[in-house]
């Protein structure tokens, strides 16, 4: 394994996460990993595959030179990131872990957790 390459990647996905304000289990259930793994892989300890590398610049809006570290300047992307909307109220990481929570619920108790819900916000 190439340390500095790993390294590299882990960084820039660290980065790119950041400036979209996800966990690292929101970002690994976006591409279909543990969320471990997805902590290893930006710690540097892994290389992801190519399918995992392209899903990683879909989900992070990165460029996959950006990720490699080939890009000249990273000056010019992140003037366009920065016209980006803020992130919705529903993406919120607090909303995004409980919806990977309420996905793990059978029907039942998801119906009982909108009942829930309904009567809270009638408080």
């Amino acid at each position: 394994m190439d340390k500095k390459l790993a390294t590299t990647i882990g960084a820039a996905a660290r980065a790119a996460r950041t400036r979209l304000e996800l966990t690292q289990a929101d970002v690994a259930e976006r591409i279909d990993v543990a969320t471990e793994v997805y902590g290893r892989l930006e710690r540097g300890g892994m290389l992801p595959s190519v399918q995992t590398l392209l899903k990683l610049c879909h989900e992070l809006h990165v460029s996959a030179d950006e990720l490699l570290g080939l890009s000249a300047s990273h000056g010019a992307s992140n003037a366009s990131r920065a016209s980006e909307p803020p992130p919705s109220p529903q993406e919120r990481p607090e909303v995004r872990r409980l919806l990977r929570t309420v996905r793990q619920l059978d029907p039942s108790k998801v119906k009982l957790l909108g009942l829930v819900a309904n009567a809270l916000g009638r408080r």
